[in-house]
């Protein structure tokens, strides 16, 4: 296909005086020398001040170029370093052109002319506005003509090299969010890859959910980073457990107060949203906040202003936002608890982490990484003996290991056997004496501490009532109704439905090949009308 170039004149470049102009290299000239790169048309852009010069060069190259068109089109600018003027005005010239992309190759001169109107010549071509290439010339070693050149592709898939420096790139991201850990379980290596893409390229608000202990602390942390590694972010994290929020307390801890806004307001508090301005704000355990909270938070997220306690002049905060739940919020929105509107702004993009015993295949590269936390910290390797790893590892994925606290649970758990060990080389003995404790921990509490078989006749017939009506109660059998009160308890303290259906099904899940504990409990429940949400949501 034939050639055409776009290009700009060169003021200085091209120039170079009138006698000597061809011993020195000229870059709109010199573009035409070269014998492998034939151009057939070449649009030359001139402010109106330099025409005599655009037609010398015109006439330079159909001296050295004669198959060479060259058409000379005037392109004056106001201020050739204004970046708006530039832009748009070679977006115009995009759209009047006639491009015929199936018979001639684009090519686009990049070496002459302002940075700015290089820089615009890129981005337009990069976006696809000028459909080609860009092409980069230059003098060579001795500067003399005809110079070097080179075609770029913005296309940069072509590319072997960059494509495996993308690719690695990625990877490098991934592995960082998940603080170095070779995770194994495919859908939780999903869900970060969508982090990862999200972390980088969007600053809208982020809702992390799922049971205490998953991680999300840590992976709000990590996200972080990551922007402060990319310079996505030049502020602060800051971190609030809104849990510890209360009354006058939560509003100036989060918004700030001007002195003697409240009793003991003795001094101006800037506030945490003022503190995360430019950074990341992660608000963990977001549904423990009051409603007054909630409205003037839903506020600062939606214009990034707000008004501290006891002030008249609002304050400017720019923060990305992080929220944390182990709560069901929709729940909480149809109870009441909740706003739905800020619901709505906070859960802009939502990832739900699963619980260390829904990806047990990821448990031993965590107790892996944990080892060499330790021994970075303690200064010398801390290890299992091989009998022993093969023991806790078999514990810690079978299917009886709730891993109720999660993360936390196995942390304290591998840091309880370092410190018992001797020489910090884990054996088979803190390893029995290990799993004996957590299995203590994971079962449910005896008769009389709180689990009582036997329903109260105040507490568990009104819990009853309050679920299923005094007439649906009524119709039940003294089996059922005690049968029902204490799977009512167990649902009441448990983290989620399966770790519910573990505990009350204990003993027959040995003797069972299949294991369902969430759908043998589900269907329980269904026998009155009973689902996890209204259970777990009882106070």
């Amino acid at each position: 296909m034939n050639k055409v170039v776009i290009g700009f004149l060169g003021s200085t470049l091209d120039r170079r005086g009138t006698a000597t102009r061809w011993e020195a290299w000229r870059p709109s000239v010199g573009m035409c020398q070269h014998e492998n790169l034939l151009v057939s048309r070449f649009h030359l852009l001139y402010p109106g001040r330099d025409k005599a010069l655009a037609e010398q060069v015109r006439n330079d190259i159909a001296a050295i170029s004669p198959e060479t068109d060259v058409v000379l089109e005037s392109f004056d600018l106001r201020n050739p370093w204004d970046f708006e003027e530039v832009f748009s005005r070679l977006l115009d010239y995009a759209h009047e052109f006639d491009f015929d992309p199936e018979h001639e190759e684009y090519l686009f001169h990049i070496t002459t002319g302002t940075h700015v109107f290089q820089i615009c010549l890129f981005l337009l071509t990069e976006a696809g506005f000028l459909p080609g290439k860009l092409l980069q010339t230059g003098p060579g070693r001795r500067n003399t003509p005809p110079g070097t050149y080179e075609i770029i592709d913005l296309d940069l898939s072509r590319y072997d090299c960059i494509a495996r420096r993308f690719a690695q790139q990625v990877e490098d991201d991934l592995s960082f969010l998940k603080s170095g850990i070779k995770t194994r379980n495919a859908a939780f290596n999903r869900l970060i890859s969508e982090v990862e893409k999200v972390t980088i390229r969007s600053s809208a608000p982020v809702l992390l959910s799922g049971p205490t202990g998953a991680g999300k602390s840590r992976l709000a942390r990590q996200i972080y980073a990551l922007k402060k590694q990319r310079n996505l972010v030049s502020g602060p994290f800051v971190e609030v457990n809104c849990a510890m929020l209360r009354g006058d307390t939560a509003m100036s801890a989060l918004f700030g107060h001007r002195r003697g806004a409240f009793t003991g307001a003795v001094a101006d508090r800037p506030g945490l949203l003022k503190t995360a301005h430019q950074g990341l704000l992660f608000l963990d355990e977001i549904g423990e906040l009051g409603p007054d909270e909630q409205a003037m938070l839903l506020r600062a997220i939606e214009e990034k202003r707000y008004l501290p306690l006891g002030s008249d002049r609002e304050i400017k905060s720019d923060f990305q936002l992080i929220c944390g739940t182990n709560r069901d919020l929709k729940l909480a929105v149809s109870n009441g608890r909740f706003r739905e509107d800020l619901l709505a702004r906070i859960k802009f993009w939502s990832f739900r982490l699963p619980g260390l015993a829904e990806r047990p295949e990821d448990i031993e590269p965590n107790i892996l990484f944990e080892l060499q936390t330790l021994s970075r910290e303690q200064g010398k390797p801390v290890t299992f003996s091989l009998e022993a790893r093969k023991k806790y590892l078999s514990f810690a994925t079978a299917p009886q290991a709730e891993w109720s606290a999660n993360f936390r649970d196995l942390n304290n758990s591998i840091a309880r056997m370092a410190t018992l060990a001797e020489g910090n080389r884990i054996g088979t003995g803190e390893v029995a004496d290990e799993t004996a404790r957590l299995r203590t921990e994971w079962s449910p509490p005896a008769s009389g501490t709180g689990m009582n078989p036997q329903p109260d006749s105040c507490s568990d017939t009104t819990e009853i009532i309050r679920l299923l009506g005094s007439h649906a109660t009524e119709d039940l059998d003294l089996f059922d109704r005690v049968q029902l009160a204490t799977v009512l308890r167990v649902c009441q303290q448990s983290a989620s439905l399966a770790e519910a259906g573990r505990k009350l099904f204990s003993e027959s899940r040995k003797n069972r090949r299949a294991i369902n504990d969430s759908d043998r409990l589900r269907k329980y429940l269904q026998r009155f009308n009973l689902t996890w949400d209204r259970i777990s949501a009882t106070p």
